[in-house]
């Protein structure tokens, strides 16, 4: 698997990419936000997209039956909303994945609503823009380029409102999201080679560090709490020492799909 994004506030794919002016054209980032992009950690971690290009060189799966309905959107805790956005990314990527235009326009949508609800709704409209032009012409490249793009300005405008412990949060959730829709495509076909994708046992350890990190109003939130306890589950079934068998793959997509489904559920009240 390639070794994707780094988590960072503003990833470095983002730099490059630049970001929205004024006038809806992108721009490059100043001296000054370059200098504010804060790098969490040195491991990389692959983005949704870059998880289902290896697993579509292994066995291509129908992906739109991993399409889902969106829970609710509305809560004031924004640990949900940060995670349930990072789910909602990952979902993005499967309906490209599944060249599902309309999907694809859905989840811009509720991409945009969880980010004003954060606050982070500067330039994210264009964005969301893009993302129905582009699926109005079937551009699939281009909607994989402007999905990654709308996560990082995301995360920079969280990072420029010092929301930094937000930006983990998102990341965790596009990270449950697409281990969920690997781990449901591995178990429907078991097979080892793809089974070794799941195997993300740094990822898992990183994750969990950067959650015990965080300031304690977030990290006592009782959906974190579930999510911490999910990952050192999920932990077990890949530790190093032991087999991507199958019942770890089952283990796997059990987790993700509870973690899943509790972050996209009914609000749940912050502490």
């Amino acid at each position: 698997m390639r070794s994707g994004l780094q988590l960072v506030c503003a990833a470095a794919a983002l730099l490059s990419v630049g970001k929205l002016g004024a006038e809806g054209k992108r721009t490059s980032l100043t001296p000054q936000e370059i200098k504010s992009v804060i790098v969490l950690d040195e491991v990389a971690l692959p983005t949704p997209g870059e998880f289902f290009a290896a697993i579509n060189k292994l066995d291509r799966p129908n992906w739109t039956q991993l399409a889902r309905k969106a829970g609710p959107l509305s809560t004031t805790n924004r640990a949900q909303a940060s995670m349930n956005l990072g789910t909602r990314v990952a979902d993005g990527y499967i309906a490209v994945e599944g060249q599902d235009g309309q999907q694809v326009k859905n989840v811009g949508k509720d991409i945009i609503e969880l980010a004003k609800g954060l606050g982070v709704s500067q330039s994210i409209l264009a964005r969301g823009n893009s993302i129905g032009d582009f699926s109005e012409n079937n551009d699939w490249n281009a909607l994989r380029e402007e999905l990654d793009a709308t996560e990082g300005e995301v995360k920079l405008q969280m990072a420029e409102q010092k929301d930094n412990e937000l930006v983990v949060l998102v990341t965790i959730g596009a990270w449950l999201r697409g281990v969920q829709a690997a781990s449901t495509v591995v178990a429907t076909n078991y097979q080892p080679e793809s089974a070794r994708l799941l195997r993300q046992p740094a990822i898992v350890d990183y994750l969990v560090e950067r959650i015990d990190v965080l300031p304690d109003r977030l990290k006592d939130d009782e959906l974190v709490g579930k999510v911490r306890n999910g990952l050192i589950e999920i932990k077990a079934a890949v530790a190093p020492a032991t087999t991507t068998s199958a019942a770890n793959v089952k283990s796997i997509q059990q987790t993700t799909t509870q973690l899943v489904d509790a972050i996209s559920g009914p609000a749940v009240p912050a502490k």
